[in-house]
């Protein structure tokens, strides 16, 4: 169930995302219809929020739109090469489980023109209505990819022409300082662990972001915003 305005707007415009059923307040179908063509295709139930509420988790805003759809089809890390013109950035997550943190990091990523972000088949969340809030329309917007193997997906993108920048808190290097290509991946570990030891050693390079003097107990930053703030600084670098 994909939930609220903009995650709802982002799935009916994306044609590869298959819809089933849009459950709508009268007053927010409404107002839908006057910001986008709504498919003559898409069946429509008109209902009222209490009915909105029960097919979402609790104490999740809808803003009167529910949409039942399909999950996005499956991507390829072969559907991603470099770039001719310009800078290719993929985000590639080791092991973060949060859907929150997920789909802030895909709601970045399509701000700061990410080519897709890869996940684990494993020890990722699934496509979820959740997921797709945090988001904002992000996960129709920004590629998916899945895979196996961390470290080889890792292996597979250097052979691409991807260089790989894994990003550490204790990295020798900080961020706005390293010498940047034209095709990049920025790989994130999940809070607390961080990079795993295996996906560190397929990185080319471990980068930090500089923090100020650490006062009382913040010393570190959540990995979604760690991921922004990382994909801001790679935007004011030119390849």
């Amino acid at each position: 169930m994909i939930h609220g305005r903009h995650a709802v707007i982002a799935a009916l415009a994306n044609p590869a995302r298959h819809t089933i059923r849009l459950h709508a307040t009268e007053a927010a179908h409404k107002a839908l219809g006057a910001e986008i063509d709504i498919p003559q295709s898409l069946a429509v139930r008109l209902t009222d929020p209490r009915s909105l509420a029960a097919m979402v988790p609790a104490e999740t805003p809808t803003q009167g739109l529910v949409l039942e759809a399909h999950p996005l089809p499956p991507r390829s890390l072969h559907d991603f090469p470099p770039q001719k013109e310009g800078r290719s950035l993929i985000i590639m997550l080791d092991q973060v489980e949060d859907p929150h943190n997920v789909g802030a990091i895909l709601r970045s990523a399509a701000v700061f023109g990410a080519q897709c972000l890869i996940t684990q088949d494993r020890h990722a969340p699934p496509e979820s209505g959740v997921l797709a809030k945090a988001a904002s329309g992000a996960l129709d917007i920004v590629p998916w990819v899945r895979v196996t193997n961390i470290s080889a997906a890792l292996d597979q993108l250097a052979e691409m022409g991807y260089w790989r920048i894994g990003l550490a808190g204790e990295g020798d290097t900080d961020l706005a300082q390293v010498d940047l290509g034209p095709a990049l991946v920025l790989v994130l570990g999940a809070e607390g662990r961080g990079l795993r030891p295996l996906t560190r050693s397929h990185c080319d390079i471990l980068a930090k972001i500089a923090l100020a003097p650490s006062r009382g107990l913040i010393d570190s930053l959540n990995v979604s915003n760690a991921a922004a703030v990382a994909l801001y600084a790679l935007s004011q670098s030119q390849p």
